[in-house]
């Protein structure tokens, strides 16, 4: 599994399991398939109430801790509460958390951000995200200016037909790297049937998903394709034997219609 250096140059995976819409049981099931197939990122979240399911999933699989990235998010609820890490922790039943992030721009942001500051100069967490901040310019702007420590990760709706260009212009001078929802387009088939992701899964001897995921690495992006069947996580994480060309990317490129899904 390939790798990226975030801004404070903490190593992350390019790839992990995304928890989203799954049970505790079923993220519990499906971190330990990932994990038992070589991933080393897992996503989850206040808000998905599974983060139990993912930590038993964690210690289930007989990894070592440090060997492992493991993100959530905070929820709206929890941003004035000044115990909100610890708890975070305790629900995972991790020592540390890699990535935490403020789920929603809403609510106070400014008193959860302080408090994700706080923790990471205590070591609790060793980065900072924000999720969903992205959806005008100046809201992403507003975070940036206020943060002390900028984040490291923004997690947000990404695909081909959106590939966050103004977000990314944003994020640039600050290092923040972007983290992909929706990596597929919610499923739409219209995305993943483009012709040119048909054309280059034959070239490569891949499928159009394992196509438009490599997309996402080489465009920088952490990517985290949710799946609670052991075939479609092993599949999705085999993505890292083949280079799309700068041609292709651009070629690729022209497909962005500006459309989000959610």
């Amino acid at each position: 599994m390939e790798k990226f250096k975030l801004n404070n140059d903490v190593e992350m995976p390019e790839m992990g399991i995304g928890t989203f819409r799954m049970s505790s049981s079923n993220a519990q099931k499906a971190v330990e398939s990932a994990l038992a197939d070589g991933y080393q990122l897992i996503d989850t979240a206040e808000a998905y109430y599974n983060e139990d399911g993912g930590g038993r999933g964690i210690k289930n699989s007989g990894v070592n801790r440090e060997d492992l990235f493991v993100s959530t998010k905070l929820w709206t609820s929890s941003y004035n509460d000044p115990d909100a890490v610890d708890k975070a922790l305790d629900r995972l039943d991790l020592d540390y958390i890699d990535l935490l992030f403020l789920h929603q721009p809403s609510g106070d942001w400014k008193t959860a951000y302080q408090t994700l500051e706080k923790a990471y100069k205590e070591g609790k967490i060793k980065a900072i995200g924000i999720s969903n901040f992205d959806r005008s310019a100046s809201m992403l702007k507003n975070v940036l200016d206020f943060a002390e420590i900028k984040p490291q990760v923004l997690q947000a709706e990404a695909h081909p037909y959106f590939p966050q260009t103004e977000a990314r212009e944003i994020l640039k001078p600050y290092g923040t790297r972007l983290m992909a929802w929706y990596p597929l387009g919610s499923g739409d088939r219209s995305l993943i049937n483009e012709p040119i992701f048909t054309k280059l899964a034959k070239k490569y001897n891949k499928t159009n998903v394992q196509i438009i995921l490599r997309w996402h690495t080489q465009m920088g992006f952490v990517v985290i394709p949710g799946s609670t069947n052991p075939a479609h996580i092993h599949d999705n994480a085999d993505i890292f034997d083949f280079t799309l060309t700068d041609n292709e990317m651009a070629e690729i490129a022209k497909i962005n219609k500006n459309k989000r899904y959610y």
